[in-house]
């Protein structure tokens, strides 16, 4: 099944002649403000973009050298004093605001995640992994102490986490010699732990047992000692910037601590630069990742006003960096699209993680390196995944969605992807985790069921997508009137945003390249588009090959199918109409699945257009309208 290009006859819609027919044909249409078109591949290119760790004077390098080389910060602090008794030196006021909801189920003897309930008494703190990996990065990451703390004054819940403490120290009464070999001991979460415990430390230092403070002191040390040694064998960049970041906490809030901070700050500037491309993206493209990094910097930032220190320049740049690509992926409502295994991440969330940043910017509108290009038209935001998906090494939970886009209007979500791949394992089924990962999950063109980049098992891809060609240009409301159209069309003057990008992905197996053209008109009510499979080679293979084409719809819209099944009322939530059309074949209305902002599965319906295309090329051209 083939179809050309988006035109008034083939939509069947009560249109005026089509302004922006031309707009479909390769770069160079006349009337349009070209852009280069530039070939993305898998990110390799990083950069520390004028990072650096502190400047420091001669024997303060021969102390981070020397504690580098293993000996103990109190020999190198005080070589003839003895070492200081354990205690904490500062109290840090917590930047990032927890879940009441979680923290009352605490406080009612359950965790809970992404709304799984999970009785406190029923947890195995030391055994291997017993629980899915979102409880397990919860609990053994003590990421829910902000939350306990949120859910009332401290005199009440302080007691909830001691309890949780004593039965995690109990579990946990020596670190093994390596990483890994339990769950609570894999360094991402070591590094998480800690600085959680420094951060809320009067939640779990404030209790009348002084047996009980004094063990948690000395876990805290180990935990810091620990991590000097196994920072480097982290699962990767994150998880090592995790450890880094509570080897730095530890050396500001701990005593005898200026030989760890020296070595600490080096490191952290140095995973930093690993970690991140030099448009402010995180590698592994996840933004469940950018959020995650945000916070590790923010909590540090906190760390070092607690004891009357400016962060060094490097985290505050940086936070500025990693902030407006994370805003590049935000709808119109404020909360986050769902890509490479993230959810609809709420806009109370994202805000207060920007607040507590420090950071004020926009929205990146085209981050290269990341790979996300976003166009902002009247109400109406689309995303579009324009680059290969991160590297194998880089992947969390990685996905392949490459030339999936999501659209929004006035806050509404129309086409989304399915997300919620990094939450399964909560009330999202674990058996759903490789399948929320595939192509069919998002909201783009498949080919014969398979994904354009191999999903592995443990977030891991394979091959596939090597190299995505983007090209952006804008088409002036002036050039319509170069087109011979008439009516109201012409005299509009309509301008709109035109992005192209093919990716390679399906090349190996179908000798076939897969281009989308997006236009989204500048009033935002339009979105056309065009699927074309292309030969890679110079013939086209024989035979046909099975496609589909899925656009999956937000929650809470209501779909009807039109008499001649070419098309589809769509209606909103907000009482908003829109109409999807098909250039060519019928649209079938299929059940899906959405995480929402809590990582919880929601249903959604899908519309879908499949059959049979030549594998010497085809095209598939739609449009997405609103009425009235």
């Amino acid at each position: 099944m083939a179809a050309g290009g988006i035109g008034e006859e083939g939509l069947a819609l009560p249109l005026e002649a089509d302004p922006f027919a031309d707009a479909f044909a390769r770069p160079g249409a006349g009337g349009s403000t070209d852009r280069e078109t530039r070939t993305i591949e898998p990110a390799r290119a990083l950069a520390l973009a004028d990072f650096a760790a502190p400047s420091l004077g001669m024997g303060e390098k021969l102390i981070r050298l020397a504690y580098r080389m293993g000996i103990p910060g109190p020999v190198l602090t005080s070589p003839l004093g003895r070492p200081a008794k354990p205690k904490l030196l500062a109290t840090v006021a917590n930047p990032l605001p927890g879940d009441k909801v979680a923290g009352t189920a605490l406080r009612a003897g359950h965790f809970l995640v992404h709304g799984l309930k999970l009785p406190i008494g029923q947890v195995d703190f030391s055994s291997p992994p017993t629980t899915t990996p979102p409880v397990e990065r919860m609990i053994q990451g003590f990421a829910w102490l902000a939350d306990l703390e949120a859910a009332g004054p401290r005199e009440v819940v302080a007691p909830v986490a001691e309890r949780i403490l004593a039965a995690w120290l109990t579990a946990n009464a020596t670190p093994p010699s390596r990483p890994g070999k339990r769950p609570a001991w894999r360094v991402g979460h070591a590094g998480a732990r800690l600085l959680n415990w420094l951060t809320h430390a009067p939640l779990v230092l404030s209790g009348a047992d002084k047996a009980q403070r004094a063990r948690m002191l000395a876990a805290m040390g180990e935990t810091a000692r620990w991590l000097d040694r196994n920072v480097e064998k982290g699962e990767d960049a994150l998880a090592q910037v995790s450890a880094w970041c509570a080897i730095v906490a530890a050396g500001l809030l701990l005593p005898d601590g200026l030989p760890r901070r020296l070595y600490g700050e080096a490191g952290l500037v140095r995973t930093l630069g690993e970690l991140v491309g030099d448009d402010g993206g995180i590698l592994s493209r996840s933004p469940l990742c950018q959020t995650e990094a945000i916070a590790l910097l923010v909590k540090l930032s906190s760390c070092y006003r607690a004891t009357r220190r400016d962060p060094p320049a490097a985290v505050s740049a940086m936070l500025g960096l990693l902030v407006p690509p994370l805003l590049s992926l935000t709808h119109g409502d404020g909360s986050l699209g769902s890509w490479q295994g993230g959810w609809a991440v709420s806009a109370e969330a994202v805000s207060a993680l920007v607040a507590a940043s420090g950071v004020r910017a926009r929205p990146l509108r085209e981050v290269r390196q990341w790979g996300y290009q976003r166009t902002q038209a009247g109400k109406s935001i689309l995303q579009f995944d324009a680059a290969p998906p991160p590297l194998a090494r880089h992947a969390r939970h990685g996905c392949a969605s490459t030339l999936a886009i999501e659209f929004s209007h006035a806050g509404q979500r129309l086409v989304v992807n399915c997300g919620g791949a990094a939450a399964a394992g909560g009330t999202m089924p674990l058996r759903l985790e490789q399948g929320l990962r595939a192509t069919a999950a998002h909201s783009t063109l498949v080919l014969d069921d398979s994904n354009s980049t191999a999903v592995l098992i443990n977030g891991a891809l394979g091959s596939g997508v090597n190299e995505v060609e983007v090209d952006r240009r804008l088409i002036e409301g002036e050039a319509t009137q170069g087109l011979g159209l008439g009516g109201a069309a012409a005299r509009s003057g309509w301008g709109a945003t035109r992005l192209e990008a093919s990716h390679d992905g399906y090349s190996a197996r179908y000798g076939l390249l897969h281009r989308r053209i997006l236009l989204l008109r500048d009033d935002g009510t339009e979105l056309r588009g065009e699927d074309l499979l292309v030969p890679a080679g110079r013939k086209g293979k024989r035979g046909m090959v099975a496609f589909a084409l899925r656009f999956h719809l937000g929650p809470g819209i209501e779909v009807g199918r039109s008499e001649d099944g070419m098309g589809a009322g769509l209606a909103l939530p907000d009482g908003s109409y829109w109409q999807f059309r098909s250039g060519g074949g019928e649209i079938a209305v299929e059940e899906s699945i959405w995480a929402d902002g809590q990582g919880r599965p929601v249903p959604i319906q899908q519309l879908v257009i499949q059959g049979m295309t030549s594998r010497g090329g085809g095209s598939f051209a739609w449009l997405l309208k609103k009425m009235g």
